[in-house]
């Protein structure tokens, strides 16, 4: 599994985009966007955009394919993927495929989502290490 940390991409097709849902009476987040509170089970629910940003809270490694349709083999064939959760600063948790260098440490590193095609993504950003210091 590799990162690519360029800024433009390739199989990038648009800015990533998060469609969630806010309960205007208990303030609940929710994804997908929905009309229902998964909470308080009001019709209040207003659209809203979530981050696309925030750190790893659990994964796992799929080493088989997933069953077909709907997951379309590449040309070249199944390779194992990471899955996980990646938890936004709205409090709430999204599973979806990671993109990471290593395994190492994933958990709870920072994560970012990108449109790739034909599944967006969430890309581990790697830690600085100590002789790179801190440049921010």
């Amino acid at each position: 599994m590799t990162v690519d940390d360029s800024p433009v991409r390739d199989d990038v097709a648009e800015a990533a985009v998060l469609h969630g849902s806010e309960c205007t009476v208990c303030g609940t987040i929710g994804f997908p966007a929905g009309t229902y509170c998964t909470r308080c089970a009001t019709a209040t629910a207003r659209p809203r955009e979530l981050s696309t940003h925030g750190v790893v809270w659990a994964y796992t490694v799929q080493r088989f394919a997933p069953k077909s349709p709907p997951y379309v083999p590449p040309p070249e064939g199944f390779s194992p993927f990471a899955m996980g959760y990646v938890e936004l600063p709205e409090g709430i948790r999204i599973a979806g495929i990671l993109e990471a260098d290593t395994l190492e440490g994933l958990q709870g590193a920072p994560a970012t989502l990108v449109a790739t095609q034909p599944v967006p993504r969430f890309v581990v950003l790697p830690e600085p290490t100590s002789d790179q210091g801190d440049r921010g």
